[in-house]
């Protein structure tokens, strides 16, 4: 029996999404995304289009076995000259060992006589022979309505027909796409519950682009109106300004719909942040901080009345429990933040202070932030500081100085190249230490340096990867003098992030406050110091 009000997730982030700019997918990338795409528990997997690369060839000859998904191959219909059996391309998509085929086709009148060239009806039997010859090559056809809101604009009956003619003809799913992505929420209800009229709702699809910014929510109303497939990717990732992002999609429904119903999906929620960040690391991205339910900062309170409010109840100024989505809350550390925040803050590390105490260190904090620290995303740093003003600890190892040379010379290549060379004189313990290392930058030469040091005493830190690293110049008028803040990212081998700061007007010195910082934060944390 068909639950009528069942939502059905299908992921295209490996065709779809792989065409966005800047993104390349290898096979080993494929195999990794479609395994965190069947734990988070989508429907569908759309592998990609058989036989059109040799990544996607090579894909699709091994596919790996999943344990909720169905791969999806993608395909068009056949070409108007030849029949869906001599069609080659249409071929290659119906032997693909996918259980599942994607079928894209015409539903906008003007692109059929315009971009194709051929006749109306021409093109229905285009759309009724392709998904015929799918169903009798055993597959299950999703058939993709190309342009179906612009051609639901312009000539909706012909719009309608087309989409008729799929569905009669045998496909599962009938889907709706805003291919343009300039569509609103009520261009798609009023389409939706147009084709509701011919074709039965759970039937239906909608796959959005975003170039409106709009790809959630006309995917939301789309269902309201009936449908009961989502098409989108991970993070909305995608040509152009990206297509429908599945991550909030998925939450809404769960969280918001409570008369609508999910698959395997539905019970792996608190997968959705660390998938959704995992995900970022396949694709070499940095995780947008501010995405909706999964970013860093979605749950992140900075204003001391917002942050005074959540202690008291978080439903305040929180919409659900953040982890119910695998995130955390995050009371960012900052002069805004207030007394009491700070103080909360502090406990929660497990730190006692008296009022003396505190008012010094707010005086500190203060002092610092006016000199251009900011500890608004440097949670580590503030940490640190926390514990070393009010709750001191023997430090692992004490920095005594450090010198960095560039050289820019020809090598015997005959190649111009530059190489950063780093000393270091450190404490560890009672012993004092010496070291010299050379990379490819100064941060990098550092970096080595001050490693080659610690880790026969600490062997964990050659763990720590640094992820990111920003400079922001603080007194722009200042010219090449300004004063800089440098802000590193690192994680560790359990994907812990963490983020540190330093200031300085020489931006190598301000590098080394942020790198001392985040190698201090992680020994901390594995001796337990640090949560």
């Amino acid at each position: 029996m068909i639950d009528a009000n069942r939502v059905f997730l299908y992921d295209t982030s490996l065709r779809d999404g792989g065409q966005m700019r800047g993104i390349s997918f290898g096979v080993r990338d494929k195999q990794i995304i479609a395994d965190l795409l069947d734990t988070l528990g989508v429907d569908y997997i759309e592998a990609g289009f058989p036989g059109a690369n040799p990544v996607d060839t090579d894909f699709f000859a091994d596919l790996p076995p999943l344990k909720h998904a169905r791969f999806v191959g993608f395909g068009m219909t056949r070409r108007a000259k030849l029949e869906s059996s001599t069609d080659a391309s249409l071929q290659t998509v119906l032997r693909c060992k996918a259980p599942a085929v994607c079928l894209v086709g015409k539903a906008w009148d003007f692109q059929v006589t315009e971009a194709l060239g051929i006749a109306l009806e021409t093109n229905l039997s285009m759309i009724e022979d392709s998904i015929r010859a799918a169903i009798t090559a055993g597959k299950e056809v999703i058939f993709d309505a190309e342009h179906a809101l612009d051609g639901f604009k312009n000539n909706p009956a012909y719009m309608i027909e087309a989409l008729i003619t799929a569905h009669r003809a045998g496909a599962r799913w009938i889907v709706l796409c805003d291919t343009n992505g300039g569509s609103l929420p009520t261009d798609i209800l009023r389409a939706v519950e147009s084709l509701s009229a011919h074709i039965p709702h759970h039937h239906l699809g909608i796959h959005c682009h975003n170039d409106a910014d709009l790809a959630t929510a006309n995917s939301l109303a789309a269902l309201e109106a009936g449908a009961r497939m989502v098409q989108g990717t991970i993070n909305g990732i995608g040509e152009r300004c990206g297509n429908a992002n599945l991550i909030p999609i998925l939450a809404n429904v769960a969280f918001k719909y409570p008369h609508l119903t999910l698959g395997t999906a539905g019970h792996h929620l608190e997968q959705l942040t660390p998938i959704a960040r995992s995900f970022e690391d396949v694709i070499n991205r940095i995780a947008n901080p501010h995405a909706a339910y999964v970013g860093s900062a979605a749950f992140a309170h900075k204003g001391g009345l917002h942050i005074s409010a959540i202690q008291k109840n978080s439903t305040l100024y929180e919409h659900i429990d953040p982890a119910r989505v695998g995130n955390q809350r995050d009371l960012v550390m900052s002069q805004q933040a207030g007394r009491a925040a700070i103080m909360a803050r502090c406990q929660s590390l497990g730190i006692t202070v008296e009022a003396k105490a505190m008012e010094e260190f707010l005086e500190e904090l203060k002092r610092l932030e006016s000199q251009g620290y900011s500890f608004d995303g440097a949670d580590a740093s503030f940490d640190l500081l926390a514990r070393r003003r009010l709750s001191p600890f023997p430090p692992f190892y004490t920095l005594r100085s450090f010198r960095v040379i560039d050289e820019r010379r020809w090598n015997a290549k005959g190649e111009l190249i530059t190489l950063s060379e780093a000393t270091v004189k450190m404490d560890v313990g009672d012993t004092h230490h010496m070291a010299v290392a050379e990379g490819n930058g100064p941060v990098n030469a550092l970096d080595r340096a001050l490693r080659t040091v610690l880790s026969p005493f600490y062997p964990e830190v050659n763990a720590i990867r640094l992820i990111d690293y920003k400079v922001r110049i603080l007194t722009p008028t200042a010219g090449t003098e300004a004063v800089t803040r440098v802000t590193i990212t690192s994680k560790d081998h359990d994907d812990h992030v963490w983020t540190t700061v330093g200031v300085s007007g020489n931006v190598i010195d301000a590098s080394c406050h942020a790198l001392q910082d985040s190698l201090m934060y992680f020994l901390m944390r594995s001796e337990g110091v640090c949560s």
